[in-house]
């Protein structure tokens, strides 16, 4: 995140307090302000001074409703107002760059999936600068007023900084994006691990919803952790995530990008797993991956219909990773892992080769009955930097802008 220097204590208060005013709008409303006044734990005067400049600021609106259990006149309640406040969510892939614009309630306006070629010589900075432009050129007749931007992707970041130091698929060093996009722009611009983003997506919307403690681990095309303690993402202000990716896992494996050689996800990413299975079909005639295009999709449907070479490259991979899990269960205690992958399409096979790992290798009391559950989204796509945004109201940070218009 690109911010602007760090508010005083007596400011930091009213910010987490609209914060907390209007994450319960967001979450409860129609909410009255005296039920407002006590999920806040905050007096009614107070409840009072915030409502009126959310108000004032159009980011909140006032509509009658029936309060529960009750007969008499519609009370007056308190829900967001989001339609006219947009945002722009993008996410960097292998190749492609996909941009979104989203209201403040995360509704999708628009999304456009463009080609954003590895091999291009041009800088990567100035190309998603000039995507980006061009975006809001070809849908200007549809924004409103523009507010953040929000852009996850992988590699090796400061989140804080909004410095990208590596990624896979493009070569770069040290990349300013945050600071550029800002100064392009003159907007709040959150810079996060698309992990991390994803992390916080599903904690705020999906599988890991109003749960403390929870692991997420991803494996695609990287393979990574995202770790919710406490209620609060960890490392969500500094470094980026739980780099489980860029652990070592073959002392004498092939060199990753991060520069050792031997990481998990240089035995458990997608490419590396196609790619063993493409050398080991060698020698498997009968392999039913021979009749198909090799991809994640006939892997596993190949693992599924009980092909062994199949199964045992998907019960290889959540070993791999399960081991890795093992010691995370031991250090975090999560209620739940849930798993992000494309793997997923054979989770009869993947979550029990985890779940074995972590049963034999980690604590008993912590291992032995933790539930593991796929997603409710997938990588792809923009609903992680929504979080971002979503996650920058809720703290504050992003409000109080807005409020000060």
């Amino acid at each position: 995140m690109i911010a602007d220097s760090q508010p005083g204590h007596i400011d930091q208060i009213k910010q987490t307090n609209a914060g907390v005013v209007y994450r319960l709008i967001d979450r409860y409303g129609p909410i009255s302000r005296i039920a407002l006044s006590k999920k806040a734990h905050l007096a009614p005067a107070s409840i009072t001074k915030i409502v009126r400049e959310m108000l004032e600021a159009h980011l909140v609106q006032e509509t009658e409703f029936q309060e529960a259990g009750s007969r008499g006149r519609p009370a007056v309640g308190l829900v967001v107002d989001t339609p006219a406040w947009h945002y722009l969510s993008a996410r960097i892939g292998n190749g492609e760059f996909t941009l979104a614009l989203r209201d403040l309630s995360s509704l999708l306006v628009v999304e456009e999936v463009r080609p954003l070629p590895v091999d291009d010589p041009q800088p990567l900075l100035s190309r998603i600068i000039n995507e980006i432009d061009a975006f809001f050129i070809r849908h200007q007749q549809k924004l409103e007023r523009l507010t953040a931007i929000a852009i996850t992707l992988p590699g090796i970041l400061n989140a804080q900084k909004g410095i990208v130091h590596r990624m896979p698929f493009y070569r770069v060093s040290d990349m300013p994006l945050g600071e550029a996009l800002s100064a392009r722009t003159g907007l709040p611009v959150y810079i996060q691990h698309d992990i991390c983003a994803w992390t916080m997506a599903e904690a705020l919307f999906g599988a890991s919803r109003d749960l403390n403690n929870v692991i997420q681990v991803v494996i695609d095309h990287n393979v990574g952790a995202g770790v919710i303690t406490g209620g609060r993402l960890l490392h969500s202000g500094s470094s980026t995530l739980v780099e489980i990716g860029h652990t070592q896992v073959e002392p004498w494996g092939k060199q990753c990008y991060c520069g050792n050689h031997g990481c998990l996800e240089t035995v458990a990413s997608l490419e590396s797993v196609l790619e063993l299975a493409a050398q080991k079909m060698q020698a498997a005639p009968d392999c039913l991956l021979h009749q198909q295009p090799l991809t994640a999709a006939s892997l596993c449907d190949a693992a599924l219909a009980g092909d062994p070479l199949a199964k045992g490259i998907v019960t290889g991979v959540g070993h791999h990773v399960g081991r890795i899990l093992a010691i995370m269960v031991n250090l975090f205690n999560p209620e739940k892992i849930v798993i992000g992958s494309p793997l997923n399409r054979a989770s009869e096979i993947l979550y029990p080769a985890i779940a074995d790992c972590v049963r034999r290798q980690s604590l008993p009391v912590y291992g032995q009955h933790i539930a593991i559950e796929p997603t409710q989204f997938y990588n792809q796509g923009t609903m992680p930097g929504a979080a971002l945004v979503k996650d920058a109201l809720y703290n504050g940070t992003l409000l109080v802008k807005l409020l000060q218009g």
